[in-house]
């Protein structure tokens, strides 16, 4: 039987262990109380933090504890690991409002319930009561300078730049893995490898405040996982249009479902074992499937189908393929809902059109989809407009409630891929 840390290897979710030996030996032994925070800089997570998450969830479904962290203090402050530039500070009451949806967020992926249930916390319940003497005297003395001007997330801004506020972050993040090691028998933190600095500086942290001479064993472990990249370098989960949320008001789950869809090749088995919980033997059969059958594109349609599922539900599947199908695959556009509609063409041109009935001939120029009458005659003469997926070449065509789909919606094709919603 594979352990967890295996099956971590075999996914490439290794990045570094503060004691491998340990680490592993604790793991077999008890279940393991970890964490992972997650600070609200926004009003959702996107999907570059979705690799913690099911991490996080991997450990549970192995019989081990998460503590999924929302950092309503430290994200007042702001992590400098990665940025090239201060972070924009925001209000307390915009951070309180982003923290509540982001542990709604969490709380759909995580299971609250059963012998290892997560539990849900806050760095403000802490941080936020204690003052700048408390901070001084009771954490800040165990940070000698130069331990923490040697940290990456420091050393790469020294040039540019870096304020007190974001210098003293990772004495905040250290403070968190003390609080929940003392009080909640937390031994592991994991993260991204950006975080590598901020979780060995908690361990440091616990060892002084602990108590424990040099050299001893630690009472906690540190854990990270690889940032994802692509094939070509870039950063997993930005697209043209922004990152790609987990709320699906700010990035729908055909959207989503999309996205995956369109993985590149060279990425697409490394994100199998990334995002999905298929098997070994599972992934291995479809690596298979894209050296012998590419054209097909198997392994990109499972991952698609496993990861919105999972964000979303299998009836965001279901219909992310209906909307595929009806636009890419030669289905009927006419058996769309509105709502379907509005998130397959919400990046396409859109008209307004307040008159009841029109000419498919006005109808065409007013909405720029023709640039004159004669055109657009010309357009419909030679079966270039296709009204809801059916060609049109009526050049009297009265456009009118029988056009809409749902009674709201009617899309408008000109030639073979330009698209344009008429609502």
């Amino acid at each position: 039987m594979t352990t967890l840390l295996e099956d971590l290897t075999f996914r490439g979710l290794v990045n570094q262990m503060t004691d491998e030996e340990g680490l592993k030996e604790l793991i077999d032994k008890e279940s393991v109380k970890l964490y992972c925070g997650f600070d609200p800089t926004g009003d959702s997570l996107h999907i570059g933090h979705l690799l913690t998450i099911l991490t996080l969830r991997r450990f549970q479904l192995a019989g081990h504890k998460p503590y999924p962290l929302v950092g309503g203090a430290t994200g007042l402050i702001g992590d400098p690991s990665g940025k090239k530039a201060e972070r924009t500070l925001n209000e307390q009451a915009v951070v309180e409002g982003y923290s509540d949806k982001i542990k709604t967020q969490l709380q759909r992926f995580l299971d609250f319930d059963g012998t290892n249930a997560a539990t849900l916390v806050n760095n403000y319940d802490w941080i936020g009561s204690m003052t700048v003497i408390d901070f001084l005297r009771d954490v800040g003395k165990y940070f000698g300078l130069n331990y923490m001007l040697a940290k990456e997330s420091v050393e790469t801004r020294i040039e540019t730049g870096i304020s007190f506020t974001e210098f003293s972050y990772q004495i905040l993040q250290s403070y968190d893995f003390y609080r929940l090691n003392k009080e909640e028998g937390v031994k592991l933190q994991i993260g991204g490898s950006d975080q590598w600095g901020n979780i060995t500086a908690g361990l440091e942290l616990i060892r002084r405040m602990s108590g424990e001479e040099e050299g001893e064993r630690p009472k906690a472990f540190g854990f990270t996982i690889p940032l994802v990249t692509k094939a070509d370098g870039t950063k997993f989960g930005k697209t043209e249009g922004g990152a790609i949320w987990l709320d699906p008001e700010k990035t729908s789950p055909y959207e989503f479902y999309q996205f995956l869809l369109n993985t590149d090749d060279q990425d697409v088995i490394k994100f199998l074992k990334y995002f999905t919980f298929l098997t070994r033997e599972e992934i291995e059969a479809l690596e298979i499937e894209l050296k012998e059958r590419p054209h097909e594109r198997l392994p990109h349609r499972r991952l698609a189908e496993e990861l919105t599922a999972f964000v979303h539900s299998e009836a965001a599947v279901k219909q992310a393929k209906r909307i595929s199908e009806a636009l890419f695959g030669g289905g009927d556009l006419k058996e769309l809902t509105g709502e379907e509609v509005l998130q397959g063409f919400k990046d396409v041109p859109s008209y307004d059109m307040p008159e009841p009935e029109k000419s498919l001939v006005d109808l065409l120029v007013d909405a720029g989809i023709s640039p004159s009458k004669r055109q657009a005659r010309e357009d419909i003469k030679n079966g270039a407009v296709y009204i809801n997926g059916d060609r049109c070449q009526d050049i009297d065509k009265q456009m009118g409630m029988d056009d809409k789909i749902d009674g709201q919606f009617t899309i408008i094709r000109r030639g073979k891929k330009k698209f344009y919603l008429i609502k």
